[in-house]
């Protein structure tokens, strides 16, 4: 009886899937409402996300306009905004508050890319930590004399091969992300 790899392909979904949700927080330039995805406003006593309370909307490739659902929160959300890792200063007309994203210096980019790869090597330890818990797994059964040496070896690679297709995504990703950084 060889073993069942599906939860853990599932599993390493699950972490390009996270992954790429990270990525869409790095900003690159572009106006892009997912760089605020990690900013929390305290909304009466609670963390509250900014896209929860207002209406994000890219007016232009380099301006973000955040539209409170209640205008009572512009200071709230602005101070958010400037007390987190953005690292743009918002501008607040008394109605709505303005991001503009300034133009990619050549270092800031590099040092991006060198954030993405870091990224993406966080992604594959995750996955190769999953790897290992389902090598584990095999080895147990063989133990306990669930599985043949040979169905052994045959889960090992099939949990190899998968291993190998999720790193390669990851390494597809980066390489696309650094090269968007690099074209801005």
């Amino acid at each position: 009886m060889k073993i069942d790899v599906t939860p853990y392909e599932e599993k390493m979904k699950k972490t390009i899937a996270m992954f790429e949700s990270e990525l869409a927080t790095v900003r690159v330039g572009k106006a892009n409402g997912a760089v605020l995805d990690k900013v929390r406003v305290d909304y009466y006593g609670s963390p509250t996300a900014i896209r929860d309370m207002a209406q994000i909307k890219a007016t232009d490739a380099r301006t973000l306009t955040i539209q409170p659902y209640d205008r009572s929160t512009l200071k709230a959300i602005e101070k958010a905004i400037l007390a987190s890792d953005v690292g743009i200063t918002p501008q607040n007309d008394g109605s709505v508050i303005r991001l503009s994203f300034p133009q990619l210096t050549e270092e800031r980019r590099k040092e991006l890319g060198k954030h993405v790869e870091k990224m993406g090597e966080d992604a594959k330890v995750a996955v190769r930590n999953i790897r290992r818990e389902a090598m584990d797994k095999a080895k147990d059964m063989k133990k306990k004399s669930e599985m043949t040496e040979d169905e052994e070896k045959q889960s090992s690679t099939q949990i190899q091969d998968i291993t190998d297709k999720y790193v390669k995504n990851i390494d597809g990703i980066v390489a696309k992300k650094k090269t968007d950084i690099m074209s801005i």
